[in-house]
């Protein structure tokens, strides 16, 4: 810090670190670059762990960051325990908060674990942070593996995509002795004397799902922990747009206000997509180009089951457009990603993925198809529960399925970082898109 008695030092600051020569032209050559694609998260996720190399943290990012730091050495000093709770949309940075906490704690000498409710985010992260390093691919957990911990037997549990935890942890496979009843979120902040939750309240997609921050903070006061909140949606984005995030949240209802037109932003596209085909060729276009890109849909269809030495059914229908659903099966299959890597496998492109797959990644171009499950209908949404193929969320009541549904568009349409297209199979619902977003793409050239 420089005061206004030391400006001759101030001054000899600057021209030790800026060029004596004006910066014009490099300036003109940024401002008339080329937009690349966007380096992922996943594939930096292994410069984390293994080569120790920080990811750039923003504002209220770098707030929670070292905020779960000095908790821990606040419970380490004086044998305390506190919840850490960050809130935030997609692209706000609560994964880039996690990845480096878990490097950062990990350097430091400190017990860390990661731990989700995905199958797909979890086995994704085993594989690209473990890819050179085994031993690293331990670190990533599941939420139901903590029902036997040790109490406070971890400095720190990262619970990422905290919006996944479950009213309990017990399922068909679990052991009797650990059929206990107890809240999942209760064996979580049980284990770590800092257990942090990152999740985004938009993103509970199946009945039973209970990460919200207000569940959070009862299940701290039930222990009797103080828990803290972090909220990042007020901040600059990592990626992606604020302005479409919240659009998305005003189409859908999940914010008060009604649908509004999309009005634009100089960093991300919006679309809406005549049918599957141009989608589907628009998209390709960008993968040609370097881009990252994926087609997912509502569960709106059935799901074949994968059979050996057969390639995957042609289960999603719109008119002469058939597609498969990604590969049910955790290993590749002719020529398909397991199910884990679908989204950031490359071959992941071609079929259709599902909220189940999507939720927690992130492509550069997001192809969305809205199926019957949710249509507009004069001046409102309708939630039709009949016209959904996902078992588990059809069964649960009017009122959790059409919360459900509306949360899994919003998470679909939420996934992409540089741009969005959209389809409804329903007439009215697209005709309420193409009222709302401007630009139509027809033909692989629009």
């Amino acid at each position: 810090m420089f005061t206004s008695e030391r400006r001759g030092e101030f001054l000899n600051y600057l021209q030790q670190r800026l060029a004596p020569i004006p910066g014009v032209h490099e300036a003109d050559l940024l401002l008339s670059s080329v937009i690349r694609p966007s380096k992922q998260l996943l594939s930096l996720a292994a410069e984390e762990v293994q080569q120790r190399e920080r990811f750039v943290l923003l504002d209220q990012q770098k707030v929670a960051y070292e905020l779960v730091l000095r908790a821990l050495d606040q419970s380490l000093r004086a044998n305390t325990k506190e919840v850490i709770i960050v809130s935030g949309g997609p692209g706000s940075g609560k994964s880039v908060i996690a990845l480096s906490l878990v490097g950062e704690l990990s350097r430091r000498g400190r017990t860390v674990l990661h731990a989700t409710g995905s199958n797909a985010f979890t086995m994704t992260m085993r594989k690209i942070a473990g890819h050179r390093a085994p031993r690293i691919k331990t670190m990533f957990k599941f939420f139901n593996q903590f029902g036997d911990a040790e109490p406070n037997g971890l400095d720190v549990l990262i619970c990422d995509e905290a919006h996944r935890i479950r009213e309990t942890s017990s399922h068909r496979y679990t052991q009797a002795r650990l059929r206990t009843g107890r809240p999942q979120v209760d064996e979580l902040i049980a284990a770590a004397r800092v257990p942090v939750f990152l999740l985004d309240q938009h993103q509970v997609v199946r009945p039973g799902e209970i990460g919200t921050v207000a569940d959070i903070e009862a299940a701290a006061h039930r222990a009797g922990v103080q828990a803290r909140t972090v909220d990042l949606d007020a901040q600059f984005r990592c990626g992606g747009s604020r302005a479409y995030e919240e659009w998305v949240l005003r189409l859908l209802g999940l914010e008060p206000g009604g649908p509004v037109p999309w009005k634009g932003d100089e960093n991300f596209t919006v679309a809406v997509a005549e049918g599957p085909s141009p989608m589907e060729l628009h998209l390709r276009r960008m993968l040609e180009r370097g881009y990252g890109a994926r087609i997912a849909a509502g569960y709106c269809w059935p799901w074949s089951k994968a059979k050996t030495g057969h390639p995957l059914r042609l289960d999603v229908q719109i008119g002469d457009w058939h597609r498969p659903w990604n590969n049910p099966k955790p290993s590749s299959h002719e020529g398909a990603p397991g199910t884990p890597f679908w989204a950031s496998d490359e071959a992941g492109f071609g079929q259709v993925g599902c909220v189940y797959t999507a939720q927690g990644f992130e492509y550069d171009y997001a192809g969305v198809i809205m199926g019957p499950d949710l249509v507009w209908r004069t001046d409102h949404w309708v939630a039709r529960s009949e016209r959904s193929h996902d078992t588990q969320v059809k069964r649960a009541s009017p009122e959790e399925f059409d919360r459900a549904v509306r949360n899994t568009y919003k998470v679909l349409l939420t996934r992409g970082m540089q741009g969005a297209l959209i389809y409804s199979t329903d007439p009215e619902t697209q005709a309420k898109l193409r009222e709302l977003v401007p630009d139509i793409v027809t033909n692989p050239t629009s």
